[in-house]
Protein backbone atom coordinates (compact mmCIF):
# COMPACT_ATOMS: atom_id res chain seq x y z
CA UNK A 1 0.00 0.00 0.00
CA UNK A 2 2.57 2.73 -1.12
CA UNK A 3 0.28 5.41 -1.11
CA UNK A 4 -1.74 4.56 1.96
CA UNK A 5 0.35 7.11 4.41
CA UNK A 6 -0.42 8.20 7.75
CA UNK A 7 -0.15 11.41 8.96
CA UNK A 8 0.16 12.55 12.47
CA UNK A 9 1.03 16.40 12.66
CA UNK A 10 4.23 16.80 11.02
CA UNK A 11 4.74 13.33 10.56
CA UNK A 12 3.98 11.26 7.56
CA UNK A 13 4.44 7.16 8.72
CA UNK A 14 4.38 4.02 6.13
CA UNK A 15 3.50 1.58 8.68
CA UNK A 16 0.59 2.21 10.62
CA UNK A 17 1.93 -0.06 13.88
CA UNK A 18 3.61 1.64 16.48
CA UNK A 19 5.53 -0.43 19.12
CA UNK A 20 7.53 0.22 22.70
CA UNK A 21 10.32 -0.24 24.00
CA UNK A 22 9.59 -1.73 27.46
CA UNK A 23 9.55 -4.82 28.82
CA UNK A 24 11.83 -6.93 26.69
CA UNK A 25 14.05 -9.65 28.09
CA UNK A 26 17.09 -7.99 26.19
CA UNK A 27 18.26 -4.97 24.57
CA UNK A 28 19.16 -7.09 21.43
CA UNK A 29 15.47 -9.01 21.64
CA UNK A 30 13.89 -5.79 21.19
CA UNK A 31 16.25 -4.46 18.55
CA UNK A 32 14.95 -7.46 16.28
CA UNK A 33 11.35 -6.99 17.25
CA UNK A 34 11.40 -3.86 16.05
CA UNK A 35 12.72 -4.66 13.26
CA UNK A 36 10.59 -7.09 12.43
CA UNK A 37 7.60 -5.37 13.38
CA UNK A 38 8.42 -3.21 10.26
CA UNK A 39 7.44 -0.10 12.67
CA UNK A 40 8.70 3.92 12.18
CA UNK A 41 7.54 5.14 15.26
CA UNK A 42 8.62 3.61 18.58
CA UNK A 43 7.40 5.12 22.07
CA UNK A 44 9.89 5.65 25.05
CA UNK A 45 8.93 6.28 28.30
CA UNK A 46 11.11 8.93 29.52
CA UNK A 47 11.32 7.13 33.07
CA UNK A 48 13.22 4.73 31.75
CA UNK A 49 15.10 6.32 29.48
CA UNK A 50 18.15 7.22 31.06
CA UNK A 51 18.88 10.16 30.01
CA UNK A 52 22.03 11.24 30.61
CA UNK A 53 23.60 7.86 31.12
CA UNK A 54 27.09 6.74 29.85
CA UNK A 55 27.41 6.01 26.67
CA UNK A 56 26.00 2.18 25.88
CA UNK A 57 24.04 1.99 29.30
CA UNK A 58 20.97 3.92 28.12
CA UNK A 59 17.89 2.57 26.64
CA UNK A 60 18.08 5.13 23.47
CA UNK A 61 21.75 4.07 22.78
CA UNK A 62 19.87 1.02 21.37
CA UNK A 63 17.13 2.83 18.97
CA UNK A 64 18.16 3.56 15.81
CA UNK A 65 16.79 7.12 15.41
CA UNK A 66 17.96 7.60 11.69
CA UNK A 67 15.20 4.89 11.19
CA UNK A 68 12.55 5.67 13.76
CA UNK A 69 10.58 8.65 15.19
CA UNK A 70 10.88 8.64 18.77
CA UNK A 71 7.42 8.99 20.60
CA UNK A 72 8.07 9.38 24.21
CA UNK A 73 6.08 8.78 26.64
CA UNK A 74 4.71 9.74 30.08
CA UNK A 75 4.04 6.46 31.02
CA UNK A 76 4.09 6.36 34.92
CA UNK A 77 2.48 9.66 35.81
CA UNK A 78 -0.49 10.43 37.72
CA UNK A 79 -1.14 13.96 37.76
CA UNK A 80 -0.86 16.78 35.03
CA UNK A 81 1.68 18.84 36.50
CA UNK A 82 3.62 15.41 36.85
CA UNK A 83 2.83 14.67 33.28
CA UNK A 84 3.90 18.37 31.48
CA UNK A 85 6.74 18.26 33.41
CA UNK A 86 7.91 14.81 31.95
CA UNK A 87 7.10 15.47 28.82
CA UNK A 88 9.03 18.98 28.48
CA UNK A 89 12.38 16.90 30.06
CA UNK A 90 11.86 14.88 26.99
CA UNK A 91 11.69 17.76 24.67
CA UNK A 92 14.64 19.56 26.08
CA UNK A 93 16.37 16.35 25.75
CA UNK A 94 16.36 16.27 21.88
CA UNK A 95 13.96 13.63 22.00
CA UNK A 96 10.85 14.52 20.15
CA UNK A 97 8.15 17.04 19.58
CA UNK A 98 5.68 14.39 19.74
CA UNK A 99 4.59 13.14 22.96
CA UNK A 100 2.62 10.11 23.97
CA UNK A 101 0.67 11.75 26.79
CA UNK A 102 -0.67 9.72 29.77
CA UNK A 103 -2.21 10.92 33.10
CA UNK A 104 -3.18 7.54 35.19
CA UNK A 105 -6.19 7.40 37.81
CA UNK A 106 -5.56 4.22 39.45
CA UNK A 107 -2.80 1.96 40.08
CA UNK A 108 -4.48 -1.01 39.54
CA UNK A 109 -6.35 -0.76 36.69
CA UNK A 110 -3.96 1.99 34.99
CA UNK A 111 -7.01 3.60 33.83
CA UNK A 112 -6.39 7.34 32.46
CA UNK A 113 -7.83 9.98 34.63
CA UNK A 114 -9.82 11.89 32.19
CA UNK A 115 -10.06 14.93 34.15
CA UNK A 116 -6.51 15.56 34.64
CA UNK A 117 -5.81 14.05 30.92
CA UNK A 118 -7.99 17.37 29.53
CA UNK A 119 -5.61 20.03 31.41
CA UNK A 120 -2.26 18.26 30.63
CA UNK A 121 -3.19 17.98 26.66
CA UNK A 122 -4.55 21.97 27.06
CA UNK A 123 -1.40 22.81 28.30
CA UNK A 124 0.88 20.81 26.57
CA UNK A 125 -1.04 21.42 22.92
CA UNK A 126 -0.11 25.52 23.64
CA UNK A 127 3.28 25.04 24.24
CA UNK A 128 3.55 23.52 20.65
CA UNK A 129 3.73 19.84 21.26
CA UNK A 130 2.07 17.37 18.98
CA UNK A 131 -0.12 16.07 21.19
CA UNK A 132 -0.92 11.85 21.04
CA UNK A 133 -3.22 11.50 23.57
CA UNK A 134 -4.00 8.39 25.57
CA UNK A 135 -7.47 7.89 27.20
CA UNK A 136 -10.30 5.81 27.33
CA UNK A 137 -12.64 4.71 24.73
CA UNK A 138 -15.47 7.72 25.79
CA UNK A 139 -16.63 9.60 22.53
CA UNK A 140 -17.25 13.08 23.82
CA UNK A 141 -13.96 13.10 26.22
CA UNK A 142 -12.60 12.13 22.48
CA UNK A 143 -14.24 14.95 21.44
CA UNK A 144 -13.64 17.56 23.89
CA UNK A 145 -9.73 16.69 23.69
CA UNK A 146 -9.67 16.68 19.69
CA UNK A 147 -11.46 20.32 20.16
CA UNK A 148 -8.42 21.53 22.44
CA UNK A 149 -6.13 20.64 19.50
CA UNK A 150 -4.01 17.35 20.44
CA UNK A 151 -2.80 15.64 16.93
CA UNK A 152 -4.46 11.85 17.94
CA UNK A 153 -6.63 10.08 19.81
CA UNK A 154 -5.84 6.72 21.25
CA UNK A 155 -8.42 5.40 23.32
CA UNK A 156 -7.77 1.79 25.40
CA UNK A 157 -8.86 -1.77 23.55
CA UNK A 158 -8.79 -2.71 27.41
CA UNK A 159 -6.76 -2.41 30.46
CA UNK A 160 -3.09 -2.02 29.97
CA UNK A 161 -0.99 -4.99 28.89
CA UNK A 162 -4.45 -7.09 29.86
CA UNK A 163 -4.08 -8.37 26.73
CA UNK A 164 -7.65 -8.96 26.41
CA UNK A 165 -8.31 -6.98 22.94
CA UNK A 166 -10.92 -4.89 21.66
CA UNK A 167 -13.48 -5.03 24.61
CA UNK A 168 -15.58 -2.45 23.05
CA UNK A 169 -15.74 -1.92 19.38
CA UNK A 170 -19.40 -0.58 19.15
CA UNK A 171 -17.63 2.68 21.48
CA UNK A 172 -14.57 2.87 18.59
CA UNK A 173 -16.92 2.93 16.05
CA UNK A 174 -18.20 5.90 17.37
CA UNK A 175 -15.44 7.20 18.07
CA UNK A 176 -14.26 6.91 14.13
CA UNK A 177 -17.75 8.31 13.35
CA UNK A 178 -16.89 11.54 14.61
CA UNK A 179 -13.06 11.73 14.67
CA UNK A 180 -11.26 14.92 12.85
CA UNK A 181 -8.20 13.73 13.57
CA UNK A 182 -6.36 10.09 13.75
CA UNK A 183 -7.65 7.31 16.33
CA UNK A 184 -5.22 4.77 17.37
CA UNK A 185 -6.11 1.90 19.64
CA UNK A 186 -3.57 1.66 22.11
CA UNK A 187 -3.38 -0.97 25.22
CA UNK A 188 -4.83 -4.68 25.45
CA UNK A 189 -3.19 -6.04 22.59
CA UNK A 190 -2.97 -9.65 23.07
CA UNK A 191 -2.19 -11.36 19.67
CA UNK A 192 -2.23 -11.18 16.26
CA UNK A 193 -6.15 -11.20 15.61
CA UNK A 194 -6.72 -8.15 18.22
CA UNK A 195 -4.58 -5.90 15.66
CA UNK A 196 -6.20 -7.19 12.46
CA UNK A 197 -9.88 -6.37 14.12
CA UNK A 198 -8.69 -2.83 15.50
CA UNK A 199 -7.58 -1.95 12.19
CA UNK A 200 -11.04 -3.63 10.44
CA UNK A 201 -12.87 -1.39 12.01
CA UNK A 202 -11.13 2.03 10.36
CA UNK A 203 -8.66 3.08 13.08
CA UNK A 204 -6.03 4.79 11.49
CA UNK A 205 -3.00 2.61 13.83
CA UNK A 206 -2.70 0.38 16.94
CA UNK A 207 -0.22 0.84 19.73
CA UNK A 208 1.52 -1.61 21.21
CA UNK A 209 4.40 -3.09 23.55
CA UNK A 210 3.48 -6.13 26.24
CA UNK A 211 2.20 -8.95 23.52
CA UNK A 212 5.26 -8.58 21.63
CA UNK A 213 7.91 -8.05 24.43
CA UNK A 214 6.06 -10.79 26.85
CA UNK A 215 5.61 -13.08 23.84
CA UNK A 216 7.43 -16.50 23.98
CA UNK A 217 9.20 -15.20 20.63
CA UNK A 218 8.91 -11.44 20.49
CA UNK A 219 11.03 -11.51 17.20
CA UNK A 220 7.67 -13.93 15.56
CA UNK A 221 4.99 -12.29 17.05
CA UNK A 222 6.05 -8.84 15.94
CA UNK A 223 6.58 -10.50 12.77
CA UNK A 224 2.81 -11.39 12.96
CA UNK A 225 1.54 -8.29 14.09
CA UNK A 226 3.12 -5.94 11.54
CA UNK A 227 1.19 -9.13 8.75
CA UNK A 228 -2.09 -8.42 10.87
CA UNK A 229 -1.56 -4.45 10.85
CA UNK A 230 -1.44 -4.73 6.87
CA UNK A 231 -4.40 -7.36 6.57
CA UNK A 232 -6.96 -5.43 8.82
CA UNK A 233 -6.10 -2.29 6.99
CA UNK A 234 -6.47 -4.04 3.59
CA UNK A 235 -9.86 -5.72 4.75
CA UNK A 236 -11.18 -1.99 5.74
CA UNK A 237 -10.24 -0.91 2.41
CA UNK A 238 -11.29 -3.54 0.79
CA UNK A 239 -14.98 -3.27 2.65
CA UNK A 240 -16.25 -6.33 3.89
CA UNK A 241 -19.77 -8.11 3.11
CA UNK A 242 -22.74 -7.44 5.46
CA UNK A 243 -23.52 -10.06 7.98
CA UNK A 244 -26.66 -12.04 7.00
CA UNK A 245 -28.84 -14.00 9.03
CA UNK A 246 -29.19 -17.07 6.51
CA UNK A 247 -27.30 -18.29 4.26
CA UNK A 248 -26.54 -16.76 0.52
CA UNK A 249 -25.20 -18.87 -2.31
CA UNK A 250 -21.33 -18.47 -3.69
CA UNK A 251 -22.27 -20.61 -6.39
CA UNK A 252 -25.00 -19.25 -9.48
CA UNK A 253 -28.22 -20.91 -9.69
CA UNK A 254 -28.91 -20.22 -13.05
CA UNK A 255 -27.70 -21.20 -16.74
CA UNK A 256 -27.25 -24.57 -15.21
CA UNK A 257 -27.48 -27.81 -18.04
CA UNK A 258 -30.34 -29.94 -17.39
CA UNK A 259 -28.88 -33.41 -15.76
CA UNK A 260 -28.82 -36.91 -18.34
CA UNK A 261 -32.48 -38.31 -17.49
CA UNK A 262 -33.71 -35.14 -16.99
CA UNK A 263 -37.38 -34.24 -18.30
CA UNK A 264 -35.81 -31.11 -20.49
CA UNK A 265 -32.67 -34.06 -21.52
CA UNK A 266 -35.20 -36.33 -22.45
CA UNK A 267 -37.17 -33.56 -24.87
CA UNK A 268 -34.27 -32.31 -26.43
CA UNK A 269 -33.27 -35.99 -26.95
CA UNK A 270 -36.44 -36.72 -28.89
CA UNK A 271 -36.58 -33.30 -30.95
Amino acid sequence: MPDDTLRIGTHVFRSRLFVGTGKYRTNEDMVAALDASGTECVTVAVRRAKLGAPKGEGLLDHIDRRRYVLLPNTAGCFTAEDAIRTARLAREAGLSDLVKLEVLGDERTLLPDPLATFEAARALVKEGFQVLVYTSDDPVLARRLEDVGVAAVMPAGSPIGSGQGILNPLNIRILLEQARVPVIVDAGVGTASDVSLAMELGVAGVLLNTAIAGARDPVRMANAMRLACDAGRLAFLAGRIPRKTYATASSPSEGLLPQKGSDAASHAAAT
